[in-house]
């Protein structure tokens, strides 16, 4: 079983190595990058080119760990008492799957995704050490042992907006996905427009990677932005004479709606094209 990529998803080979090496070693592959490079991407189109189900879980700074076993609706069950219905007799009936309980119960091996987990409580990796390791956990009320009919190939994704405990880092493979070189870049616009015209590609990649080259700002146009800008470029079928005779320096871009995303970023390459034009 080996993933080298699909036709939708460009893998570099130190990613598709990395991926490979997870499974072989049967840890959760632990993925880190700038927003946009394709993290959660990834662990689809692994589930896609392996023909597996892929199970999401995505997280929220609200989300605990023991949702993704399973939770007790007590809730339901006290209704269901005042109504005088029979099933609540039987605790299990008000016992509620979480994805991991979902994954480690399929009759096949599945994908599952824990996306985005440093945006959760601190201590949330902790608390998933013992069921990632084992892949088993115990259901008290009913006092049930649930083991993985399959062990799940895991992927973990990251935005680092907080330090993972050390911990959890020495049970997972860890792969640093960078930002895409130009070369990169050009294969994963081809991806989704392969008749785009080289001479608009090479101008609007000349004018994506000036941007990200400008100190201060707070937020890098991403791969997903520089999507985005494309279609909007050619759904309006802006000339190529536009951005060709484009200076980062004198103009911001057309349609930097889709490639800025705060007022302060748009703000900063405004002064730099007002100080530029000022000195002509």
């Amino acid at each position: 079983m080996q993933f080298k990529g699909t036709k939708a998803y460009v893998a570099t080979d130190e990613l598709q190595m990395a991926v490979n090496a997870a499974i072989s070693l049967q840890k959760p592959l632990l993925i880190k990058g700038e927003p946009g490079t394709g993290k959660t991407m990834l662990a689809e189109q692994i589930a896609e080119s392996l023909g597996l189900e892929l199970i999401q879980w995505h997280i929220k700074s609200t989300t605990r760990a023991q949702q993704g076993l399973y939770e007790y609706d007590a809730v339901s069950r006290l209704r269901d008492s005042q109504l005088g219905d029979p099933k609540v007799h039987d605790i299990a009936n008000y016992i509620v799957k979480g994805k991991l309980w979902k994954a480690f119960d399929s009759e096949k091996q599945v994908v599952l995704l824990i996306d985005e987990i440093d945006k959760a409580d601190i201590e949330f990796p902790n608390d998933l050490l013992l069921e990632l390791d084992k892949m088993e956990f115990h259901v008290y009320e009913t006092q049930q042992r649930v083991q993985a009919r399959h062990r799940p190939i895991v992927i973990i994704t990251s935005n680092n907006e907080k330090e993972l405990p050390d911990a959890f880092l020495r049970r997972c493979f860890f792969h640093f996905i960078k930002f895409p070189d130009a070369v990169t870049m050009e294969k994963i616009v081809a991806v989704h427009y392969p008749n785009i015209k080289k001479d608009l590609l090479a101008q609007a990649m000349d004018i994506f990677f000036d941007i990200r080259k400008v100190p201060g700002l707070k937020k890098k146009p991403s791969t997903s932005e520089l999507i985005d800008w494309l279609k909007l470029l050619l759904a309006d079928d802006i000339p190529e004479e536009i951005l060709k005779n484009q200076d980062m320096k004198s103009a911001i871009p057309p349609l930097y709606g889709a490639l800025l995303k705060n007022e302060q970023d748009v703000h900063l390459l405004e002064k730099i094209a007002f100080m530029h034009r000022a000195k002509r």
